[in-house]
């Protein structure tokens, strides 16, 4: 065993105010970290930042969620330009003061699996609100500190296991930006290939008049409401938590948190439930889509999409449906699947669906139907929708591959962790 110290002897809490003598800031809050790394980084107009706006970071800092710690908003600033940032004064700016402790071995043990349930304990247990720990909760927790070799090693090893992964997330976003300009080409610039395989409006493709859209399209190409994509709706359910009378049938749920993850841009741990028997008519298959049907926020839109295919599913344990604050759609075609899911991605990143939201106790909800039922859409030609969902469907497969790989690193991650950290395992030539 290892000796052990407080963690007020190894990091404090810094929380120093931003100069804010630029116009723009780059601001995260804790939805824009997730499981150490920054998903988003936004400039904003300074003036227009809101009071927890506040706190100045510095490389090797590390950002820790006060809220739901098991939801895993934490990163680690690896990284020197930083003056352009400023955090919410909902994240905690962890700084090690102690040279006897390597700053990745304590990250690595502050965001253990084992760590974070401690956690999450202590917050849900707390008279609040919301489940949120403090530093001083933080503080009555004790680290073990091997020798300083030891603990690099010890870093050395589950930082390589975070290299793959973060490597897979490059490949996949290079993947997934492949098959946005296939679709653009194809698809916004009418450049799919002809019978000759040459591009079909650059090589003088006949187009036609709408007048719904009024623009041309593509001689052939219809017009459509969305709604005529579809084949039908399945509703959300959130289940209960523990299996008992009829609710037997166990299932993960999708919620509009882990629509992100489902794609591979962020986290996904949708919880574990147990739905009744009769409403398994609501577990997803491939080729259904997820749409969240209530969120957003007043600078983005409610809409995000996610797509299910087989890769999607093997990745879970158990089947999945969506939650109530999603709905899923399975479409006429499961080869409509790529077209439907780039058309509506493109709407939703223009904020389309701002003109279709109503709101319930401030809540921004997306009227999905009256949406589907009056947007016209450009239904392409089955042909070229086969040859976007061959290519595209083998890129997809490629890229949900590697999300299933990093799952199973992650969990090699998080298994060897606390016998490293307790010397139940050594590390190659530590003693």
């Amino acid at each position: 065993m290892y000796n052990s110290l407080p963690i007020n002897e190894v990091v404090d809490s810094i929380s120093i105010t931003h100069k804010f003598n630029k116009k723009k800031l780059i601001f995260l809050n804790t939805s824009d970290i997730g499981n150490g790394k920054i998903i988003n980084a936004n400039y904003y107009e300074t003036k227009k930042l809101k009071g927890q706006s506040k706190k100045t970071i510095k490389k090797n800092d590390i950002l820790f969620s006060e809220i739901r710690p098991k939801n895993k908003r934490f990163a680690y600033i690896d990284f020197d330009e930083t003056e352009d940032y400023v955090v919410s004064t909902k994240l905690m700016v962890l700084r090690n003061i102690n040279t006897i402790v390597n700053n990745r071995y304590f990250y690595y043990f502050i965001t253990s699996e084992n760590m974070l349930n401690l956690l999450q304990n202590r917050a849900e247990n707390r008279i609040c609100s919301f489940p949120q720990i403090t530093f001083e909760v933080l503080s009555e927790y004790n680290i073990p500190v091997p020798d300083l070799p030891t603990q690099q090693k010890i870093a050395a090893v589950l930082s390589a296991l975070d290299d793959k992964i973060e490597l897979n997330n490059r490949i996949n976003a290079e993947l997934e930006a492949m098959a946005k300009t296939l679709y653009d080409f194809w698809f916004v610039q009418f450049d799919f290939p002809d019978e000759n395989n040459k591009p079909y409006k650059s090589s003088g493709g006949k187009m036609t008049y709408s007048p719904e859209l009024k623009r041309e399209i593509p001689a052939g190409w219809e017009v459509k409401k969305l709604g005529d994509w579809i084949e039908n709706k399945k509703s959300g359910d959130w289940g209960k938590e523990l299996g008992e009378g009829n609710y037997k049938l166990q299932v993960n749920c999708v919620r509009g948190t882990d629509i992100n993850g489902i794609n591979g841009t962020d986290q996904c741990n949708p919880p574990e439930r147990y739905i009744l028997e009769k409403n398994s008519f609501k577990i997803l298959n491939s080729a259904d889509l997820i749409i969240e049907i209530s969120g957003g926020s007043p600078t983005q839109s409610t809409g995000r999409l996610a797509y299910i295919t087989n890769s999607t599913l093997s990745r879970f344990n158990n089947p999945l449906i969506c939650s109530n604050f999603c709905q899923a759609i399975t479409l006429k075609n499961d080869k409509y699947l790529y077209n439907f899911a780039f058309y509506w991605n493109s709407l939703y990143e223009n904020n389309i669906f701002f003109g279709y939201e109503g709101k319930t106790t401030g809540i921004k909800n997306l009227l999905l139907d009256t949406f589907l039922e009056t947007y016209n859409s450009i239904l392409p030609e089955f042909s070229v929708i086969e040859k976007f969902y061959e290519i595209v469907g083998s890129i997809q497969d490629k890229k949900q591959k590697a999300l299933a790989e990093n799952q199973q690193l992650s969990d090699l991650r998080d298994w060897l962790l606390p016998m490293l950290m307790n010397g139940q395992v050594k590390v190659g030539g530590c003693e």
